[in-house]
């Protein structure tokens, strides 16, 4: 959701009143709450014909949609049993819905990163793992942040390794997040983790930590460091990308974010930006590039995170395709 939706999305809420969006915001996730939240705390004032614009845009919207089925899980989990018996349709069930029985590795999700690194501090990284895989990135990389390296290298090393998440894993859980996971026994194995899913959380590690964990798993398994980093996606490989995808990108991306994370990047990647960009606005950004003066690592960093969970948002939402080495694509 851009800033436009997201500032249209919370004036339609407060236009509901406090019951009605209550009940809306039930449906949420806890990233789109938080963001939903804030854009409402830092509305003031809003015209009549703003909201009467955003509210007749939803009419609209809403007018041009037809709801088929009440219950679409429900109603997938009947037909492939009807079609497939109860066994095969398992199967897909299990790959189609995945994660919707893990109701209560959910209420994780609502849950600071410094808590759940408490909650899960002193288990074994095979469970930490089976965790962290259910969680978004950001949010795991978070958690990872609060423990040592060596337990952040056994954690995404098992990440890494991770073919399926068995009911016993989760079972054993159970006593550490006093009832937070309910039904475990009937969890089927569902296909989480793996080198993708490491290589996404590596990426939001920082470049320090990164080079550790992946010296850490290369020392183990060679060829499985390789394969995380042939799936990872970096600040520079945005360069990679197609004119239409950078120029995607950077309508998403303020200024500052830009020049601040440009001064970590390569001169080739900055090079790729301002021939992306038209000619007023590539002469502005080379100016301030080359006015600003020294800024600290870590304040580049993150503005290269806010820009990397932009192209990852707009991968997802299929707008842009990412491109890897070799002949795989990121997705």
């Amino acid at each position: 959701m851009d800033e436009q939706g997201l500032n249209d999305a919370a004036i339609f809420l407060m236009s509901l009143g406090e019951e009605q969006a209550s009940e809306v915001f039930k449906h949420f996730s806890p990233k789109e709450v938080q963001k939903l939240g804030e854009a409402i705390a830092r509305m003031r004032s809003v015209s009549r014909d703003k909201v009467d614009q955003v509210i007749s845009r939803f009419s609209a919207d809403a007018a041009a949609q037809s709801l088929l089925v009440a219950d679409t899980s429900s109603y997938v989990r009947a037909v492939l049993k009807r079609a497939l018996g109860e066994d095969k349709a398992g199967l897909l069930i299990d790959r189609i819905l995945q994660g919707g029985d893990v109701s209560g590795i959910e209420s994780l999700k609502w849950m600071d990163p410094i808590s759940v690194a408490e909650l899960l501090r002193n288990e074994h990284p095979q469970i930490v793992a089976a965790i962290l895989v259910h969680l978004d990135y950001e949010q795991s990389a978070a958690v990872l942040m609060q423990f040592t390296d060596r337990q952040r290298s056994e954690i995404l090393l098992r990440v890494a390794t991770l073919e399926g998440i068995q009911p016993t894993a989760l079972k054993d859980l159970n006593e550490v997040l006093f009832r937070v996971l309910a039904g475990g026994d009937k969890i089927r194995k569902s296909s989480l983790g793996g080198v993708k899913t490491a290589a996404e959380i590596i990426n939001l590690l920082g470049t320090n930590i990164e080079t550790v964990v992946l010296d850490s798993i290369r020392s183990y398994d060679p060829d499985l460091a390789q394969k995380i980093v042939d799936k990872m996606f970096v600040f520079d490989d945005i360069g990679k990308l197609d004119p239409v995808a950078i120029q995607t990108v950077l309508k998403e991306v303020a200024s500052e974010t830009l020049i601040v994370a440009l001064k970590g990047g390569s001169p080739e990647l900055r090079e790729k930006i301002l021939s992306n960009m038209s000619r007023r606005a590539g002469e502005a950004l080379r100016e301030d590039l080359e006015s600003r003066g020294p800024l600290r690592l870590s304040e580049v960093e993150a503005q290269q995170k806010e820009i990397l969970k932009t192209v990852r948002r707009l991968a997802d939402e299929g707008q842009i395709t990412l491109g890897g080495n070799g002949e795989d694509a990121f997705v």
